[in-house]
């Protein structure tokens, strides 16, 4: 068994609008610790995989704000005290300042 913090894991993407932190959970599971300004839109990070989407799923809670996700079959905004799982074939948008831990394999 294991547990990660959000100071233990250390930076993978850091800037003005985006941070991401991970650490490899164990049992093939890695856990994400996300901040995204709001107004972050990570769709153009994505282009060049397939669907311009995120490809990978996603199981987590948003301790804070509203992301909207893109799919190939519309938007759903997610709230702040949500768990959510977003399956592959996503994109992230953020409405406002938000927080969230994910997981995935």
């Amino acid at each position: 068994m294991k547990a990660v913090s959000y100071a233990d894991a250390p930076v993978a993407i850091e800037g003005e609008d985006v941070e991401l932190r991970t650490q490899e959970l164990g049992g093939g599971m890695t856990t994400a610790f996300v901040r995204v300004s709001k107004g972050a839109d990570l769709r153009p990070a994505l282009v060049g995989l397939p669907g311009d989407l995120c490809q990978c799923p996603h199981w987590g809670f948003l301790l804070e704000g509203r992301v909207k996700m893109h799919t190939e079959n519309g938007e759903e905004v997610y709230e702040a005290g949500e768990a959510f799982y977003w399956a592959p074939g996503h994109a992230p948008e953020a409405l406002e300042d938000s927080r969230y831990v994910d997981f995935s394999p």
